[in-house]
């Protein structure tokens, strides 16, 4: 039951309409024992990656890492991956992420966001497409505007594009890639200064030696010279009193749950969103049963997880 709804959550995310939260969907892939992420849209013409884009391994902040001779740490960034194509001098086409092996065309929308000019060779140049952490669920936002059909109307969205990776690899370490990146005209993960306005997700931790970072090869999913280093968010335990139902400002109608009040940080919760019934199936919420709840992104009542079974 559990690995239906973490596909149509994958789904909804990189169609720029998550039905979760993050945390809610790394919890449920766990349960699920779900590693790959991405999503393949049939009803649009897909491209293919020049060279794939994987996904990163998660590392929870107590559990045993990789130990590397030097390793480049980085913010991860909490918005939509893509891939910039260049090669003879241009801009030849600008890819959402997908399934990570193919995407969907978004050049007429990036195009405008992006250096004008280029130095010869083939290259591509992969990053995030963030907003400012002060727009409401900036990640949503982000991935939203990748599904404007509109240039005009994409250029109002407050998004940029920072890269964090190229190949070929043009150096033989990853912090020179970056610096190389920035001649092209790109903003980077090394050169952003305001990194702590936009939302993040983690951090990021690479093999610096691009030769050492090959040779430690790649799973199917993610490579094996990187990883993100996650933090789980600890919640604290209540009572589940009962499950309304309400309608939103669309029409769609979404479970909350009731629940016995209880402080977390400086705030006392006694409701929580359930976002859809698949969720309550899921977690196997009962009326009565103890639930862990913490306050996603320090903001929002989110339930994690039944916590009496």
């Amino acid at each position: 039951m559990i690995e239906p709804l973490v596909r149509k959550a994958a789904k909804a995310y990189y169609e720029g309409t998550p039905i979760m939260s993050d945390v809610m969907y790394d919890h449920l892939a766990e349960l699920a024992n779900i590693e790959d992420v991405g999503y393949s849209p049939n009803s649009e013409k897909r491209f293919p990656h020049l060279y794939p884009m994987f996904s990163l391994q998660k590392i929870w902040g107590d559990e045993e890492r990789p130990q590397w001779k030097e390793a480049y740490v980085s913010p991860k960034f909490d918005g939509a991956a893509v891939s910039v194509l260049i090669a003879e001098g241009e801009l030849q086409k600008v890819l959402t992420r997908g399934d990570g092996k193919e995407g969907l065309d978004i050049t007429h929308l990036m195009k405008h966001r992006l250096p004008e000019k280029y130095l010869d060779g083939v290259w591509q140049i992969t990053g995030e497409v963030i907003a400012p952490k002060t727009i409401p669920n900036a990640r949503n936002y982000a991935a939203g505007a990748l599904n404007l059909k509109d240039a005009e109307e994409f250029k109002t969205r407050d998004v940029r594009f920072v890269a964090y990776g190229i190949e070929p690899n043009p150096t033989a370490d990853y912090f020179n890639d970056l610096k190389f990146i920035e001649t092209l005209g790109f903003d980077t993960i090394e050169s952003i200064k305001n990194p702590d306005d936009y939302p993040q997700d983690g951090m990021v931790v690479r093999i610096i030696d691009n030769k050492e970072f090959y040779e430690a090869g790649f799973t199917s999913h993610h490579p094996r010279g990187a990883y993100a280093l996650k933090e789980k968010e600890t919640g604290v335990v209540t009572k589940l009193l009962d499950v309304e139902w309400q309608v939103g400002k669309s029409g769609a109608v979404s479970p909350v749950a009731i629940l016995e009040p209880v402080m977390i940080e400086d705030a006392l919760v006694s409701r929580a969103s359930l976002h859809n019934k698949g969720i309550i199936e899921a977690l196997d919420l009962k009326i009565g049963c103890q639930v862990e709840v913490i306050r996603a992104g320090k903001i929002i009542p989110q339930i994690i997880r039944r916590a009496d079974v």
